[in-house]
């Protein structure tokens, strides 16, 4: 399989100008997927699923708004506000009735476009994400991002002397313990990567992390917004945790209890994979792409 480039371009929205990944399909008349990234990523965190597609859909991916190439992009931040942003990638690409991939975060900022703004996505693909939880009695916002992000939250006050030893610092990660080490693994975290040696820091713009972060856990809308979806969904969810431990966010139990319509979202379990891994490792990828391909071409 041959690694596949995406080219970059800009969509204007309130604040600025949002930077776009796109991995063309090999046919012009091939569908686009719209795909958002998690709470401290990038669109390069989906390029081993733009390789696992290998040209039979174009894949588009924004740097949502504080981030990377969408860093100088000025808040207001939050949910919605990244909702209506992939609202206005549809309107640039001209899309009516397309397909909206999220993981994590941006699996919550996928089903509240699809509920901001209906008839415009005909489908959602959610990546372990868009199905909340009440914090548990007693559990502040900032202690329940700081136990699940961990390393990932922890990384956005640091400094980093090279390239290398920022690479270093993610394979300490859980997470990325057996991780295979791609190139587009390393693309991925490297594009979150500002400034110069000896004092690289990472894009993301505290205040992003933390406005979308406090959302995730407690906003109402966007806890309501797999309930109330337009469209059909598919849930994928990983077995593994975020920092690998053996209870995921979701399993089926959980979801169960969610009091998901299952007329409307169906849930698949994606075996062998963590939060991470189940859109950077080869296998989740694929799977995922395996989704992306079958809601855009849907039988009949």
């Amino acid at each position: 399989m041959t690694d596949r480039h995406p080219e970059e371009f800009a969509v204007a929205v309130p604040g600025g100008d949002l930077t776009v990944l796109r991995w063309p399909a090999t046919d012009p008349a091939a569908p686009t997927v719209l795909a958002l990234h998690g709470i401290t990523a990038n669109g390069l965190a989906w390029g081993e699923v733009a390789e696992q597609l290998a040209g039979r859909a174009t894949l588009v991916a924004p740097d949502l708004r504080g981030r990377a190439g969408s860093r100088a992009v000025a808040g207001p931040y939050g949910l919605a506000r990244h909702a209506d942003d992939a609202a206005a990638v549809l309107d640039h690409l001209e899309l009516d009735g397309a397909v909206v991939a999220g993981h994590s975060m941006g699996a919550w900022v996928a089903a509240l476009a699809a509920v901001r703004h209906p008839g415009r996505i005909r489908r959602v693909v959610l990546v372990d994400g868009a199905v909340s939880f009440p914090l548990p009695p007693g559990v502040t916002e900032d202690d329940a991002l700081a136990a699940v992000l961990g390393p990932a939250l922890a990384r956005l006050t640091m400094s980093f002397p090279s390239r290398d030893a920022y690479r270093d610092f993610w394979r300490q990660h859980p997470a990325f313990h057996d991780a295979v080490w791609t190139d587009r693994l390393g693309a991925h975290l490297q594009r979150d990567l500002v400034g110069s040696e000896p004092e690289l820091r990472s894009s993301c713009v505290e205040e992003a992390i933390h406005t979308d972060g406090a959302q995730v856990l407690l906003d109402a809308e966007a806890a309501a917004a797999v309930h109330r979806l337009p469209c059909p969904a598919t849930l994928l969810w990983a077995e593994r945790g975020l920092l690998d431990q053996p209870q995921g966010m979701y399993d089926a139990a959980r979801l169960t209890a969610a009091g998901l319509d299952p007329e409307r979202v169906t849930t698949i379990a994606a075996p062998g994979t963590n939060h991470y891994s189940v859109l950077l490792g080869a296998g989740g990828a694929r799977t995922v792409a395996g989704l992306l391909l079958a809601e855009a071409h849907p039988a009949g």
